[in-house]
């Protein structure tokens, strides 16, 4: 078994429904992280010693690392024994969908970009993106990608806000993507999760921005609990003395 150290990083206030919301520089975590690369599996192991840029392969060791810490943490095991692994994407079928711990029902998601790590775990399906702020250009390529109000929305603000208000927006929608498990397989016009300061109201999907730092925009959306049915009886008890 792997020497275990602590799970440090920042937890963030999750939204109803999120058990754990995770965030962290890479470079506070890299070098425990790459430490303990030994908790990694074999296929994780290789992805990691795949990439050629040192920031890459860091901010890829601290969210596995700790993904598997906190992982081991809620399932009462150690995170090298946790196993990973996939459901099928529920737009192609493929497997490449939510990830998963088969046999267990703990939801999970992580992202990471160059710099910094966002996890989320939940009692239902969650989905978490983190991105480093875009480029005039980038914003300008992608944005006719976008749902038309989130368009309008865009159009509608001084060229210096839009790489934020851009960055916000492809947040919240990818991490409803992923929540779904369709990830960027589906149009991005089609889901409208807004350009705004809030994030849109959805029936399904409850989203939140992520407090980050400057030059991250970041988002978690995890599926609403149903309410349950109305009590039929307790609606007619009144109606029984009446």
């Amino acid at each position: 078994m792997a020497t275990e150290a602590p799970i440090s990083g920042g937890q963030r206030t999750p939204p109803p429904g999120v058990e754990v919301l995770w965030i962290a520089r890479v470079g506070e975590h890299a070098a425990d992280a790459m430490a303990h690369r030994d908790l990694l599996d074999a296929e994780e192991s290789a992805r990691l010693d795949g990439f050629v840029r040192p920031g890459d392969r860091d901010a890829y060791a601290v969210g596995h690392v700790a993904l598997r810490r906190l992982l081991g943490d809620r399932l009462g095991r150690a995170p090298e024994a946790v196993v990973l692994g996939r459901n099928p994407c529920t737009s192609c079928g493929d497997p490449h969908g939510r990830p998963i711990v088969p046999g267990d029902p703990v939801h999970f998601s992580l992202s990471h970009t160059r710099g910094m790590v966002l996890i989320a775990l939940a009692s239902a399906p969650v989905g978490v993106d983190v991105e480093v702020l875009p480029r005039p250009e980038t914003v300008a390529d992608i944005t006719p990608q976008l749902h038309p109000t989130e368009r309008l929305e865009l159009a509608e603000l001084p060229a210096e806000g839009r790489s934020l208000a851009f960055a916000r927006c492809w947040t919240r929608k990818e991490s409803v993507l992923k929540a779904r498990g369709v990830g960027l397989n589906e149009e991005l016009s089609r889901t409208y999760v807004g350009a705004g300061p809030q994030p849109a109201v959805d029936p399904v999907w409850l989203l939140a921005d992520v407090p980050v730092d400057p030059g991250f925009a970041a988002a978690v959306a995890v599926r609403r609990v149903p309410m349950p049915p109305a009590d039929p009886l307790a609606d007619s008890v009144g109606d029984i003395g009446e």
